[in-house]
């Protein structure tokens, strides 16, 4: 981009190089265009990237680390040589402005205004860290040999108590330092894993297949499988006593079916009505006779008298 914006100048008829020294100074503008608008009071707008995450005072939203602004850079102050910058920028989520600033002592940004910081510090003392040497002290190592000395033996006598723990990380570190056989291993695990899940899958879609149900159904528990293994499901009756009462049931009924008795009874009950309606009209009584009915003695033929 820088090479295309070189080579696509334009330089008027009137310029003149010994005169103007360059089209920026010939278009009374500067190089930083935009960014420079206020650079006649100290400001020069650049990209600032926050160090560290904080909540913002006006809209009291959380703003992470690293989230980049266009911040109004100016010169505040110095410490000892090194000089002091301070940052304004607006939140992106309201109109609250937000400052910071330098701090060259402590090696690190300080909110000035319109935040405050999301504490994730922590005391290098409690973790055992190595704290960085003061200033006074470091002046008094120059200076002091005696200090020195002193504080030679001091630091000699730390590094005999740390190397225990020092070689014990040394020794962990190199046991996990095989770098393709954990990867193996994790990735032959995972394999595992994912086959016993879809076994898993299987055997309860073919369940729900099988007992026509919609529901999902969850894994069993071991408290589950102990109280099934308590439970005892048994038919009322045995095979031995369901045998014997059907031989009861066969030996204690009719030897005729119903439906034979019903029509010998029905037809005995037809010829009763018919008799007690012929006497009920006043005719003779029934005779033999009267139903078609010859009495034959002994001896006699079907031919006689």
């Amino acid at each position: 981009q820088g090479e295309r914006k070189g080579t696509n100048k334009y330089y008027p008829p009137d310029f003149d190089p010994a005169k103007h020294g360059s089209l920026n100074k010939y278009h009374h503008s500067h190089p930083l265009r935009e960014r420079a608008r206020k650079l006649s009071q100290g400001i020069l707008v650049i990209r600032f990237e926050m160090p560290y995450n904080i909540w913002c005072d006006g809209c009291k939203n959380h703003i992470g680390m690293g989230v980049r602004y266009n911040a109004e850079k100016k010169k505040v102050g110095t410490y000892y040589t090194t000089p002091i910058y301070r940052f304004r920028m607006k939140c992106h989520l309201c109109v609250n402005y937000i400052e910071m600033q330098t701090d060259p002592a402590g090696c690190d940004y300080v909110i000035v205004s319109g935040a405050r910081r999301k504490e994730e510090r922590w005391d290098m003392r409690d973790n055992e860290q190595v704290l960085p040497t003061e200033r006074e002290e470091k002046e008094k190592l120059e200076t002091d040999a005696m200090f020195r000395l002193e504080h030679g033996v001091a630091d000699r006598a730390t590094l005999q108590r740390a190397v225990p723990t020092l070689a014990s990380l040394q020794e962990a570190q190199n046991a996990w330092k095989d770098d393709f056989a954990l990867n193996s291993r994790l990735r032959r695990h995972f394999r595992e894993e994912k086959k016993t899940l879809r076994e898993e899958e299987e055997e309860v879609a073919a369940l729900q297949a099988k007992a026509g149900l919609s529901i999902p159904l969850v894994r069993e528990a071991e408290e589950d499988r102990r109280l099934a293994a308590l439970l005892k499901y048994h038919s009322p009756d045995s095979y031995e006593e369901k045998q014997r009462l059907k031989r009861t049931e066969i030996s204690s009924r009719s030897w005729f079916s119903p439906a034979t008795g019903s029509r010998a009874g029905e037809a005995l009950r037809k010829l009763g009505l018919g008799g007690r309606a012929l006497r009920g009209r006043g005719g003779p009584p029934a005779t033999p006779a009267g139903l078609g009915i010859v009495r034959r003695r002994s001896g006699e033929g079907p031919e006689g008298p």
